[in-house]
Parts: structure tokens; sequence; C-alpha cells
């Protein structure tokens, strides 16, 4: 009894919790998952069935294509996960152009159609792979999965695949996603790691498109890039889309362009795809649309730009681990010059073993030992005869003569032996002396030896893999800014509801459903929230519209009356930036404030305004005119200025001003191409409602713009871009392919015609423009060829031609071979400095002028202050 009591104890101890199990099963799972499916190892970059793939097609390589389906049925002996997923990654690796050649329909990345079936379609290895991939002598071995066969562990790349093709997998609580990068600038970047220069790489996609890399961190997880397609204005009315972005097919990015159209973020007219050899998506827009906003709003709110974040995990010491791209880079070098190495003393002992048995088969025949041995009567008297004739020469070979070695020696044919050339056989053992000698030599320079491999790659196969997408600095677009209207606001004062759905009340303007709206109401609150169906925002609204977050231009006018002190106050403000739906008081927040007059301003304008005092008060004059320009602009929580101390009947307009802002400072930024009022870039100068900029393009044209910040530039076409003067001539020098001479024309812009380009050079294919600007600056700095030699002069463009009209050819320009040209700031003279000096003392002077006058207008107004006219700026009377 008690031997039962205790197996039953002991069965007891052995029983395993339910929870326990599944801890263990979800741990093996999600182990095999990461380790044999989803994330690739770093020595070959390749998953599993992407190597049983590359194995099998190995296995069956005899120089011709075979049909996919055979290819699948040959890995399958090697990978246990059925033929769906390996179909799925043939045509993935066939699709990369890389390591397997194709022939059939493999389907289009572009376009996102799937390749015919598997019995229709073929492929064999690229001679790329067969060079880089494979050496069955370096080659580490395991068994299949059955244990009938053999597969290789990794294997012996030669060649960063991994950073070549990109990969993406999802595994069990991890996720790998590498992008692909150039061939050229991979093996360029190899070759600069073993020369000890610092690399950087970026990723390049079949696709094409624009990158940008300025948060790629080196593909490390956290950063991201933004691919753009390309996108080119073909008319007014049309837009091309060109290339797409990674990651996207023609059909999802017109799915996408269809559903913003739907949601009313862009307004376009009809989407064409034109797609055959080349990516041709037409965009029709709508009547009244402009090209350049369509273009950001395609950008904002489709999948014509989409963002990609890095995450290079690898199986890396048999676990994952998460790495950067120069890592997998320079570890692929390592392994590279190590397997180099490798490959190297297994050809060195195979040159070593052929001059051994040269030298030992001469030794035989010449001296005649195969004689010794007609006497003997065994094999083993047969051995020792050779044996013991060969010890004379024993001491000359690098290693011990072994029973294998004589053996050999008895195999050689008696034809051979009567046919034997000494002189032939030296110069065998010549050949291969001098091949061990170089293969010494390669072994000692290793790192030289690969960087000559790597440069033999790049002429072998790197014609044709030229970089595709484009690497740019992308502008942030701003989709409140160019979202199309498609919602209206509308008000009922009285209630103080606003919405898009209030179609029964009072409509404001055009909005987007994206936009922010600000109101204020006549107690003096200021709020801003977002546009809804309906909402309430407190009654007494005054003035609802659309809030541009940080819109330095729009400028409130307001005056209220104080409803603790009595008095009516003046200010001026901005509202740059708020929190949502929270209530910001523009009064000094007494109680029964109130809003006498309130104007919105887009571009600071200051009227002038009527006030008409109480009948019951004390000032002499009741009614008088306030500019509202003779105030400051300050911050909404300014208290303002006094307006009177006497009780304020009402206020009313009585004639507009202008605006007090001056005019608006543009810059142009080169690198995007956009306008910007950031300052960033180059200062185009300050613009003013009628000014416009003016662009000259290199292919010898030029186009009058307005200066929107909207408006977009193509950095890799425009020449020059400049205020526009209209009273100062254009000066350039530019190319006539026609007569392969170089002319200098001065003409003035005589066209009107905003956002058309108009060309001012030779037709002729070839014709550019060298330099161009608008200016009355006409000293230039030339860099032309003579000769070999690239010489450098100035040159006044007045000089050699007056203003002429804008067709005319012009006059031929004193030095030709130019390489560039460009403007040369004339030296001031010394008198004019002097004067210059002169001129800041009696501004000076003015200025001081200025101030005493002021002063004595501030002493004035004070005393009208006791009368009740208007205040002035004391202290205790603004917050």
């Amino acid at each position: 009894m008690s031997e039962e009591n205790g197996r039953e104890e002991e069965e007891l101890h052995e029983v395993i919790p339910v929870s326990g199990m599944y801890e263990n099963w979800f741990l093996d799972y999600a182990s095999y998952v990461i380790m044999e499916r989803a994330v690739p190892a770093i020595e070959d970059g390749l998953k599993p069935v992407q190597r049983r793939i590359l194995h099998a097609l190995k296995e069956m390589d005899d120089g011709r294509f075979n049909k996919v389906a055979n290819v699948i049925g040959s890995t399958m002996q090697y990978h246990p996960h059925g033929d769906a997923s390996i179909g799925d990654a043939i045509v993935n690796i066939g699709q990369k152009n890389l390591l397997i050649d194709t022939q059939g329909n493999w389907g289009d990345v572009r376009t996102g159609d799937s390749a015919a079936a598997a019995r229709y379609i073929e492929a064999r290895l690229s001679k790329f792979a067969l060079d880089v991939i494979y050496n069955a002598q370096t080659t580490t071995w395991q068994l299949s999965y059955d244990g009938r066969k053999k597969e290789p562990v990794t294997f012996p790349v030669k060649f960063p695949l991994l950073l070549a093709q990109g990969v993406e997998g999802i595994a069990v609580g991890l996720s790998t996603k590498v992008l692909p990068h150039n061939f050229c600038e991979i093996l360029e970047g190899a070759i600069n790691i073993l020369k000890g220069k610092k690399v950087v790489l970026y990723p390049d996609f079949l696709t094409g498109g624009k990158i940008d890399v300025s948060d790629y961190n080196d593909g490390k997880r956290g950063g991201k890039v933004r691919v753009r397609a390309v996108i080119e204005e073909m008319d007014s009315k049309t837009l091309i889309i060109k290339d797409i972005p990674f990651g996207t097919t023609t059909t999802s990015l017109i799915e996408s362009i269809i559903k913003a159209n739907d949601k009313g973020k862009i307004k376009i007219k009809k989407v064409i795809d034109n797609t055959a050899k080349d990516i041709e998506i037409q965009i029709q827009l709508a009547p009244n649309t402009s090209p350049d906003i369509t273009i950001d709003a395609l950008y904002a709110f489709t999948d014509c730009e989409v963002s990609i974040s890095p995450n290079a995990c690898v199986i890396y010491d048999d676990k994952p681990q998460f790495l950067d791209v120069t890592e997998i880079l320079k570890h692929s070098v390592d392994q590279t010059v190590g397997l180099l190495r490798q490959e190297l003393e297994i050809r060195r002992g195979e040159l070593m073993e052929k001059i051994l048995f040269s030298s030992l088969e001469k030794i035989f025949i010449e001296n005649r030992i195969y004689r010794d041995i007609e006497e003997c009567e065994t094999w083993e008297a047969v051995l020792q005869t050779i044996d013991k004739g060969l010890d004379p020469f024993k001491p000359q070979f690098y290693r011990d003569i072994t029973q294998d070695d004589i053996i050999r020696l008895t195999e050689i044919k008696i034809k051979r032996i009567s046919k034997f050339d000494a002189f032939k056989a030296d110069e065998l053992m010549r050949k291969l002396t001098e091949e061990l000698e170089e293969t010494e030599h390669h072994l000692a320079h290793i790192t030289e030896f690969a960087i000559a491999y790597y440069k033999n790659l790049l002429d072998k196969y790197g014609k044709g893999r030229e970089r595709k997408t484009e690497i740019a600095n992308f502008d942030t677009i701003s989709a409140a800014v160019v979202a199309a209207n498609n919602a209206k606001l509308y008000v009922n004062r009285e209630d103080g509801f606003i919405g898009y759905g209030l179609k029964k009340d009072e409509f404001v303007c055009e909005c987007s459903d994206i936009d922010d709206i600000i109101i204020f109401r006549k107690d003096g609150v200021c709020q801003v929230t977002r546009i809804q169906e309906k909402v309430f925002v407190g009654k007494n609204i005054i003035y609802a519209g659309v809030f541009n977050k940080a819109d330095e231009r729009m400028v409130y006018n307001l005056a209220y009356v104080d409803g603790k002190s009595g008095r009516s106050m003046v200010k001026r403000f901005q509202v740059l930036s708020v929190t949502r739906d929270r209530e910001y008081d523009l009064t000094k927040g007494g109680k029964g404030s109130r809003v006498h007059y309130f104007s919105a301003n887009p571009n600071g304008e200051a009227e002038v305004v009527t006030v008409y005092l109480t009948p019951a008060s004390k000032a002499r004059k009741k009614v008088f005119d306030f500019d509202f320009a003779e105030i400051e602009i300050k911050g909404r929580g300014a208290g303002g200025n006094i307006l009177t101390k006497q009780p304020v009947r009402k206020v009313q307009f009585k004639s507009a001003g202008v605006s007090t802002l001056g005019g608006l400072d543009v810059w142009y930024d080169e690198v995007i191409g956009r306008l910007n009022t950031d300052k960033r870039g180059n200062h185009l100068g300050n613009f003013k409602a009628e000014d416009h900029i003016i662009v000259f393009y290199k292919d010898g044209s030029y186009e009058l713009t307005s200066f929107e910040l909207t408006n977009r530039y193509e950095p890799n076409q425009v020449l020059g871009l400049f205020k526009h003067e209209k009273d100062l001539p254009i000066n350039a020098v530019h190319y006539d392919a026609g007569n392969k001479v170089y002319y200098v024309k001065r003409f003035l812009i005589e066209t009107t015609t905003l956002d058309k380009r108009f060309s001012f050079v030779s037709e002729a294919k070839g014709s550019k423009l060298i330099f161009a600007n608008n200016s009355d600056n006409t000293l230039i700095s030339v860099t032309y060829k003579d000769g070999r030699k690239n010489e450098t002069a100035q040159l006044d463009l007045a000089e050699v031609i007056d203003v002429k009209g804008w067709k005319a050819l012009g006059n031929k320009c004193p030095y030709q071979n130019i390489l560039s040209a460009a403007e040369v700031t004339p030296q001031k003279e010394e008198e004019e400095v002097d004067d210059e000096n002169e001129q800041k003392e009696t501004g000076k002077t003015a200025v001081d002028l200025e101030a005493l006058k002021s002063n004595i207008k501030h002493e004035v107004e004070e005393e009208d202050n006791q009368l009740g006219l208007f205040g002035g700026k004391s202290k205790d009377e603004e917050d």
C-alpha cells in the first residue's frame, strides 16, 4: 500500500499545469516562427524559404529555364510548408530582378498585377547569383526536415543581399523591415569600408519616386523616410504622375485619389490610368482649381506620399537583433573578406597539390622508376619500390609523400608515359607556380583583393542598376492650407450656434471639414473650435470665420467698454495660437464689459471709425473720429488704450484704411523649391499685393508667378528666381545650339500673363540658359574653357549689348565654351562709403527730431484725455 501511495505521489509531481503547457508551447512556436520563417539571417540575408528555393534552383541548374511549378516541387523536398508559400516567395525574388532570370508573365510591382500560374512561367539562376552565392567548399550543410537531403545552413554570400533586396516579415512578437538600397551604392559603400572611409547609404526603390531621408537614421528602429510620387504639371488643367511611392501600386494610388475626391479633400474631374511600359496616371482638374495646391493636396490626403518606418531585425548569433544599415554592411564586408580568404586558401592548397603531383609524375617518368616495378611480384613490393625510388627527391616537397600519392603514380597510363614531354611538363609547373605566387600575394593583401572583387562586380553587373529614386528634401504640407473647400460655414448669431449643418441660417464662408473656426462674442470673448455640423459657442456672436494658426497678417480691431471702470478702450491684436474650445476674454475682465466695435483685417488694415457719445456725457465734443492706425498691434491679452472716459452710445465705421504691416518678406528655399516667410534660403525682397516673382528656367524660358507660399518650383529646372522689377531689364547669357555660339541679350519683360512660360532663347535642341537676372547690376563673372584650361573673367553685359526686344537673338559673347556665370557685386568707391556715413549721421538727427515731435504729441494727448477725448498709453490703463 505504501508503494502504491508513493507512485501516485510521484505521478502527481509530474503533472504540468495547463497554463504552463501553453507558455512553453507558445515560446516554442514564437521561436520557430522567428528563426525558421519570418526573419532573415544576417549571413546571407535570406529567409529559410528563399534559401531553399535558391538551393533547389542550383540543384536543377543546367543553364536552361525551368518551369516554376517544377522548382516549387523540388523546393518542397526542403521546405515543409506547402506550395503556396514557395510560389509567392519565388515570385517575390524574381520581381526584384537580381538573383533569378525570369521568363513569362511575372506580374508587375508597379501596377499590382499578379504573376501567371506557376506552370506558365519559368526561371533560372542569374549569372550574378552563381557568382556571389554558391560555393560548396565553403558552405555549412545540414540535413533537411525529413533527413533525406542536405541543405545549406546559410549560403556563403559575398555580397550584402539583405540591403540590395530588402525584406519584410511579421513574426510572433516582432517584425522586420529592411528597405532595398541601390546596387551600385552598396558596392561603393563596401569599397569605402575597406578603405576606412565613412559610409552613408539611402534606400532606392524599383518604383522610382522621390525620397526624403532626413529622418532615416541609418535604417535604425525609430527612423522613417517619406516617399513621394513624381507629379508633373502637363498644363493648367492636367497633372501627370510618372513614378509612384514604394509599397503602393497604380491601382491603390488611384483608389486613394478617388477616395480623397469623394470626401471633398481635393477637387478633380477624372483620373485616367495610361500605364504601359512606363507609369502614367493622368489627373484632370476641376475648373478654377490651382495645380500647385492640388499637388500639395495629393501629397497630404492620398498615397502620393507615404511614410515608411524601417525596422532592421535580423538573426545574428542565433537570436533576433536590431541593427542599422552600416552595421549590416560592415558584417557583410567582413564575411566577404573571410570567404575570399577561405577560397584563396583552398585554391592555394589545390595548386600546391597539383605542383606536387606534377613533380612526382616528372620524377617518376624521367628517372624511369616505372621500370623498377616490372620485376615486383606483389602490390606491396610495387609500392615499396616506387617509394624507394622517390627517396632522393622527397626533401624538395612541402609535405610527406603518402601511399595515396604513390597509388596515383601507378595509375598513369603507358600511353601518357610514352608521350611524356618534359618541356610541356615544365611549362605547366611554371604556370602553376605563377598562379600559386599570385594566390599567395592575394592572401598577403586580402583587403586590396576584396576591393578588386567588389570593383569587378560593379563593372560586371552595375550597368543598368543606377539609382531610380531621387533623394530630395520635402516641405511639410499643412493639410488645412491645401484642403479643398468641401463645407459651408453658417452662423446663428443670436442663439450662438455655428456649423455646416445650419443651412437655414446666415452663410459665412466656404471652408473644409478639417478647418478650425474662430468666433468673437458681444461680451468680448474669443473662442476657437473645430468645425462641426452644429455646435454651441455662446450667444450674441459678432464675428465667425476660418482660423489660420500663426497668421501674422490677420489683425483684429476692437473697441469695448470696460464694465468695471466705465471707460471705453481700443486695441489692435493678433490671435496666433490658442487652445481649442477654451474661452479667451479680450476685455479687462470687468463684469458687464461689452464690445462697441469689431473688425477682422486679413492684411492688417486700420480703418477710421466715428465715436458717438451719449447725450448725457459731459464732453464738449460728443462726436469724433478715431483712426486705428494710431495705436500699435499687441497681443490679445493687452487691455488696450483709452478711447474715452465718457459713456459711448455707438461706434460706427467711417472709412477704410491701408495695411499698417507693410509688405511681406519672402524667401526662396532652393533645396525644396518653395517660398516661405521663415527666413530659409535666399531673401527675395519685400512684396506688396501688386508684386510678382520672375522665374528663369535652364531651358531658356521665364515665367511670372504670384508670391503665394503654395507655389511649387522644380529646383532642378530653375536657374534663378527673383522679385520682378518691372522697370529693370533682364540680363541673360544663353547658348544657341543651332549656331553653337554663346550670346548676350538684355530686354524688358513685355508680357503680363501669370503662370505661363515664355521662351526667349533659340528653339534649336540643346539650347540653354547660362545666366539671367532681373537687375541693374550687369557685371558678371564668367568661367570658360580655353583649350585644356579653365579661365575666369569679369564681363559687363551692358558694354556688350543695349536693351532690345525680348525676342532678339542678342550679341555674340566675347567668351565662348562657357562653363558657368555668376553675378558680381560691384565694389563701392571710398567716396560712396563716406556719403553713406554722412547719411547715417543725418538719419540719426532725423530720428531724434521725430522722437521730440512724438513727445510733444504725447503731452498734447494727455491734456485731451482730461477732456475725455481719447487716451494715451499710461501704465495703469494698459494690461
